[in-house]
């Protein structure tokens, strides 16, 4: 279904609907996972330096420091295909409840295991949480295709997707606070363990895996809904099979592929080393690094939005056709941060105001990537979406684990502001490279194997099939020409 297919659907009288609050559901469970995700890289530099309060300190090398945080990847990669094509067959619910709850029980495991003297049982802990929280990312993928309606996409793909930095921003400044406090640094995952848990027993009352299974939703706001997402309801997508071949040979996949790749290992280097380079060679201390930090997800969480509304505007406007407005905010998210962490190498280390700056302008301009590549698996595919993103999440993610550990391979003297020059280049360089193979091949258009022949098995429900679709086809016909 295309978008101009779209524009014209007749839209609920009620202002919020039930998609507006599984959509916040959503936002809250990028919000809580990276919030769990960040933790360690505040907590890791409170756990290894002495406190007033008593706490477990841990003499840690910055190799030992560097695994730790990069172990959390190694489980994340794994589950990521599989969490797609199930969440594409079966619905994203269970498995986001799943994903959340189990998080959360981790994460209140992870002092205990610290406490046991050896850090392999905090990577164990940290290996295990990147293994549930692989589910997460498919899974928001197709949840999203199937509530956001096509006109409204962009924006909540946006709005779901900025938790992340939300979470990032709350997460720096609050850790930071409680490994200062007479609870220590294990509050900081007390509290991230209880967060996840609260949240999966509101997914679980209000969560759905479509506006089909959903209790609460009316009949006019679900009509709605399925005639504007131009996916497959979730039990006919049973039947349908993925076309593997078709997906990857496809050019326009790819260069989402590759994108991805290069924003992974670019946002996750400053990430997770940005309270470590303060702390190196700026010489901040862990409370102040918390607060510093969090600064330039501040401005990615704004700019996202601008970003976001400014894309549609352009797209709904027909100003620009949807892949080159992908293509211009894909460049502003990759492009500018490249030239911007150019500068940030040759700042002397004691400019801690200019230093601050750069970094918040680099991460800032990086929020234009929900309205480049990271909306693409959508507009190439409303019915595989779960499946490329778990796709392009799982290679991504293989250069997230890259990004603590080309710290440790590149970086010899970590108070050296030359040797961190280093692994910046490396981040500008496929900033550069990445973003370029997507302004050449990316592509708006629905692909045609977005809708593959259906197995010998699902032919004796072909009739069936074709008898929905042609009722479907008479109802949306039948629907109002008024605008969203």
């Amino acid at each position: 279904m295309g978008i101009v297919e779209t524009q014209e659907v007749q839209k609920p009288a009620r202002w919020l609907g039930t998609r507006h609050v599984v959509i916040f559901l959503l936002f809250l469970s990028t919000v809580v996972s990276y919030a769990t995700r960040v933790s360690m890289s505040i907590a890791i530099l409170a756990m290894t330096k002495p406190n007033q309060h008593g706490h477990q300190v841990f003499d840690w090398s910055q190799s030992i420091r560097d695994t730790v945080l990069s172990s959390f990847f190694w489980g994340y990669i794994l589950l990521q295909i599989p969490a797609g094509m199930m969440a594409g067959r079966f619905g994203g619910k269970m498995l986001m409840f799943v994903s959340m709850i189990l998080t959360g029980i981790v994460n209140l495991l992870v002092p205990l295991a610290a406490s046991l003297g050896d850090w392999k049982a905090v990577v164990a802990c940290r290996i295990l949480m990147g293994l549930f929280q692989g589910l997460l990312y498919p899974c928001l993928h197709g949840l999203i295709g199937q509530w956001a309606p096509a006109m409204e996409r962009s924006r909540m793909g946006t709005f779901v997707y900025s938790g992340s930095q939300l979470g990032t921003v709350i997460e720096m400044m609050l850790a930071g606070v409680l490994a200062e406090s007479a609870w220590g640094w294990p509050a900081i995952y007390y509290v991230a363990g209880a967060t996840c848990l609260s949240w999966a027993a509101l997914w679980l009352v209000f969560g759905a895996s479509s506006p089909g299974t959903s209790r609460w939703i009316t009949k006019e706001e679900r009509k709605y809904i399925e005639y504007s997402t131009g996916s497959m309801d979730i039990t006919e997508s049973k039947r349908i099979p993925t076309p593997w071949k078709a997906i990857l040979t496809s050019v326009p996949f790819w260069a989402i592929i590759l994108a991805h790749s290069g924003q992974s290992l670019g946002f996750w280097t400053l990430l997770t080393e940005m309270p470590s380079y303060m702390d190196k060679v700026l010489k901040v201390d862990v409370k102040s690094s918390g607060l510093l930090s969090a600064l330039p997800y501040v401005a990615m969480y704004i700019l996202s939005f601008v970003f976001s509304w400014t894309a549609d505007f352009l797209i709904n406007r027909n100003i620009f056709a949807l892949s080159t407005t992908r293509k211009i905010f894909n460049t502003i998210a990759f492009w500018g941060p490249a030239a911007a962490l150019l500068g940030l190498t040759y700042i002397p280390a004691g400019h801690l105001p200019l230093a601050v700056s750069i970094l918040t302008l680099t991460v800032g301009l990086n929020g234009a990537h929900y309205a480049g590549f990271l909306i693409s698996h959508i507009d190439l595919s409303p019915n595989f979406a779960s499946t490329l993103m778990g796709i392009t999440n799982g290679c991504g993610n293989i250069f997230s684990i890259m990004a603590p550990l080309s710290v440790t391979l590149v970086v010899a003297d970590e108070n050296s502001a030359e040797e961190w020059r280093k692994v910046f280049f490396i981040s500008i360089g496929f900033y550069f490279l990445s973003n370029l193979y997507f302004i050449l091949f990316m592509s708006g258009q629905v692909q045609d194997w977005n809708e593959p022949k259906p197995t010998s098995s699902s032919i004796e429900n072909g009739e069936q099939g074709e008898s929905e679709k042609s009722k479907n086809l008479e109802k949306k016909d039948s629907v109002s020409d008024q605008k969203l």
